[in-house]
C-alpha cells in the first residue's frame, strides 16, 4: 500500500513541478485571461442545453462543469478542437470556438457553484477506500494522490476538480480511458489507472465521488 501510494505522488509530483518549470519559462509572456461576463453569454447560447444552467448538468452523462478549473476546462476544449480527444456531440462544439471563446468559457464555468451529489450508500464505501487508498493488490493507486482527499483536484498540473460529479459520466469516462476510447491525458495517467480497474470498483468509486461535497 505504502510504495503504491508513494508511485502515485511521485508522478503527480513530477507533473507538477514540470508545469511550475514550463510557467516560469514563459514569465515574458502576457498572460492569458477570459473575460467571464463573456462566456457566460456564449454558454447561456451554446452550452447550457447538455451542461445546464451555470454548468450543473440535469443529464447523467453529461459532466457538471460548474466550479471546474479553468486550466482543465481549456485543455478539454483546445484538445476537442485538435482532435486529440474525440466526442461525436462535443467535438463538432468545440470546433467552431476561437481561442478566446475557450478562455471565456473556462473563466465563466470556474465561478460557478457546482451543485452537490450523493452517494448510493451499498456502494460507497468500497469507492471510498479505491479513491482513498487504491488497489495495492491489483496495482489501482489512490485516486486522492492526484484529485486530492475532497476530491478538488490540482489546477497547475491540470487535474480535474471531480468532486459532486456525475456517477454515470465518472463512470463512463473511466470506462473510456480503460478501454483507450479517450487517451489525452497526460503520460498516459488515467490510462494506466483505470486499466486495472474492475467493474466493480469502477461503479463503487464513481459513486463515492458524486458524494464528495466538500
Amino acid at each position: 500500500m505504502v510504495k503504491n501510494w508513494l508511485i502515485t505522488i511521485t508522478v503527480a509530483t513530477a507533473l507538477v513541478g514540470g508545469a511550475v518549470q514550463a510557467s516560469e519559462g514563459h514569465q515574458a509572456a502576457a498572460p492569458q485571461v477570459g473575460d467571464p461576463k463573456a462566456g457566460e453569454a456564449k454558454a447561456n447560447g451554446v452550452c447550457i442545453a447538455c451542461h445546464g444552467p451555470q454548468g450543473n448538468s440535469i443529464v447523467p452523462l453529461w459532466p457538471k462543469l460548474a466550479g471546474q478549473h479553468p486550466e482543465y476546462i481549456v485543455k478539454q476544449l483546445m484538445d476537442f478542437k485538435a482532435g486529440r480527444r474525440a466526442n461525436e456531440q462535443m467535438t463538432p462544439m468545440a470546433m467552431p470556438l476561437t481561442d478566446q471563446e475557450v478562455l471565456d468559457l473556462a473563466a465563466y464555468y470556474a465561478t460557478q457553484p457546482k451543485t452537490p451529489g450523493a452517494a448510493d450508500p451499498a456502494l460507497a464505501s468500497k469507492g471510498e477506500s479505491i479513491y482513498r487508498w487504491g488497489n495495492p493488490d491489483t496495482g489501482v493507486p489512490a485516486c486522492s494522490g492526484c484529485h486530492g482527499p475532497a476530491g478538488q483536484g490540482q489546477s497547475l498540473a491540470k487535474f480535474p476538480r471531480i468532486s459532486a460529479q456525475h456517477a454515470d459520466y465518472t463512470k463512463q469516462t473511466l470506462e473510456h480511458f480503460r478501454g483507450a476510447l479517450r487517451a489525452n491525458d497526460p503520460n498516459g495517467m488515467m490510462r494506466g489507472a483505470a486499466a486495472r480497474l474492475s467493474d466493480q470498483e469502477i461503479a463503487a468509486v464513481s459513486q463515492y465521488i458524486q458524494g464528495l461535497n466538500k
